[in-house]
């Protein structure tokens, strides 16, 4: 499963209030959030589920042509072009002041640095697995750690916008391969096909989301954490997570869409 971020015109920008976020601005936040490496990241997942595509979907598996294509779709530049768009479409009248100093602050860099961490030991199959039959074995709701976690996870809608990406990244997919001549199915065979995976993806995304948070936020306080809850719930917060989740919902529905395409061309000894 995928896992799932401006320029306006000099009228625009007369008329926009004092705490409206200025580019410099974002440019300070995306790097207190480390976003360039985590792009890094998820370039390092594709790759690896592109590999899990081709050995499940084409005859002779992965290959250096297949590898080459998806190394192309990630690209951390382009997937980082497509995030900031979107990402400053939707942030561009919040007050980025909040979250600068937080992030700017000992806790927040050591909150970003563990976000981080987590994600490259989840690059590991072994590992992640580990990470969610964990949580699976241990969830218990009066413990109070992963009471702190449940509350940040249902403060920032973290199940609900997980799945809605995830659905929407298999929708274009699916589009991508039918687009290429590899399955003959409609739009709205594509949907019903997409939403009948919903109550599946749902499960999935739940237990690899406190799976990841339980690894991330296991050097972490529960002061800590309630204090990056109460971020969360500021509308500051929310105009991050809201941004953040808008641009990469896009980035992997560009994504999705190309390598469906790929994989249906690949299909028929073509390239992109």
């Amino acid at each position: 499963m995928r896992r799932f971020l401006f320029i306006l015109s000099m009228l625009v920008l007369t008329v926009q209030s004092a705490a409206a976020a200025t580019r410099a601005e974002i440019d300070n936040l995306f790097d207190l959030l480390r976003i360039e490496e985590m792009l890094e990241v998820m370039r390092d997942e594709g790759i690896a589920y592109g590999d899990s595509l081709a050995d499940d979907m084409l005859p002779g598996g992965t290959s250096p042509g297949w590898q080459a294509i998806v190394r192309r779709i990630h690209d951390p530049e382009k997937m980082g072009e497509i995030l900031r768009t979107t990402f400053d479409d939707s942030f561009a009248d919040a007050d980025p002041v909040p979250l600068l100093e937080f992030f700017g602050s000992e806790i927040g860099r050591h909150i970003v640095e563990q976000e981080l961490e987590a994600r490259r030991a989840f690059l590991d199959r072994d590992f992640s697995d580990r990470a969610v039959e964990k949580f699976r074995a241990q969830e218990e709701p009066h413990d109070p750690h992963l009471a702190a976690i449940d509350r940040f996870v249902s403060v920032n809608d973290l199940i609900e916008y997980n799945v809605s990406g995830a659905l929407n990244a298999n929708y274009m997919f699916f589009l991508g391969l039918a687009h290429g001549g590899a399955i003959n199915l409609s739009d709205e065979d594509i949907l019903r096909e997409v939403w009948a995976t919903e109550e599946m993806t749902r499960t999935d995304t739940r237990d690899w989301i406190y799976g990841y948070l339980m690894v991330a936020y296991d050097a972490l306080s529960i002061a800590e954490i309630e204090a990056y809850t109460a971020l969360a719930e500021t509308p500051a917060g929310q105009a991050l997570n809201k941004a953040l989740f808008a641009g990469f919902d896009e980035m992997y529905r560009l994504i999705s869409l190309s390598l469906g395409l790929g994989l249906a061309l690949q299909m028929e000894g073509e390239t992109l």
